[in-house]
């Protein structure tokens, strides 16, 4: 019987050592493909966040919130059968939309044409808009968190912002106006913080006074006495005069109502012209 060597010959299998190589290889490509995922996943993320943010502020842009309920014009007068031939202030019932978001009115500007000058005209709370210096504030001198106090103050007076080296006299009937509320069920509106939310309506007195009834020296306007000392808004509202008035919220669309005057006032202090 034939033995077999006492020793044994080794052979090299490579057999294993390629299944080791394609086993690193996967490896290498799943945690390749995880990090891919996660980038593209934290990618799309971010852009889906941001997508959200700005289709929300383009609504925004886009969207018309305020919504004008009508307007009224009242005449300044001496009796009931001396009145001006002009309307000397505006009262703008204003409410929102359905769904809108809230509106803060101290940040509004309010642009009113007679056709021949334009007023952009501002809150009488802020305290930003008009000021020449940043340390100063830009408010209507004296406001008050009393709305008849502003109203008569809107009408009436004059406000200088500055001191000896910087001084400016603003006309409030020319830069300014005054609110007032309606409704106000969730206590967002005050004088100080004018921000109205759906639901909300307030009133928005804008000051038209025409310079003839500066000079006529009417005594009253509004139920206010006026005691002669009207300040001229530089508008003249009077008897088929094209209206233009518009409004520019913080964010959002502006509202706009375009009406012109009736061709006579008749013998009506207060005189309905929008809508």
């Amino acid at each position: 019987m034939r033995q077999l060597p006492i020793f044994k010959k080794f052979i090299s299998y490579t057999n294993a050592q390629i299944g080791i190589g394609t086993l690193i290889i996967f490896i290498a490509m799943v945690l390749v493909a995880a990090v891919a995922a996660a980038v593209l996943i934290t990618t799309s993320g971010v852009l889906q966040q941001e997508a959200q943010y700005t289709g929300r502020e383009a609504t925004k842009e886009v969207s018309s919130n305020l919504m004008i309920q009508k307007v009224e014009g009242f005449r300044s007068k001496n009796s009931s059968t001396d009145m001006a031939n002009s309307i000397d202030l505006l009262k703008i019932t204003l409410g929102l939309r359905a769904a809108s978001e809230p509106v803060d009115l101290s940040a509004l500007v309010i642009s009113i044409t007679d056709g021949y000058q334009t007023n952009n005209v501002i809150y009488a709370g802020n305290r930003n808009s008009l000021a020449p210096r940043a340390d100063f504030d830009g408010n209507m001198s004296g406001f008050s968190t009393d709305k008849d106090v502003n109203l008569y103050k809107l009408v009436t007076e004059n406000t200088t912002i500055g001191n000896t080296e910087i001084n400016v006299t603003y006309t409030n009937a020319k830069y300014y106006f005054t609110v007032d509320t309606i409704r106000d069920e969730d206590d967002s509106f005050s004088q100080s913080s004018p921000v109205i939310t759906t639901g909300d309506f307030v009133v928005i007195y804008v000051a038209t006074v025409s310079p003839t009834s500066v000079n006529t020296g009417y005594t009253t306007l509004y139920e206010m006495n006026v005691a002669s000392s009207l300040q001229s808004s530089g508008l003249n509202l009077i008897p088929r005069a094209s209206i233009n008035l518009a409004m520019t919220p913080e964010a959002g669309a502006s509202t706009n109502a375009d009406f012109i005057l009736p061709t006579t006032f008749g013998s009506y202090e207060a005189v309905q012209l929008y809508p």
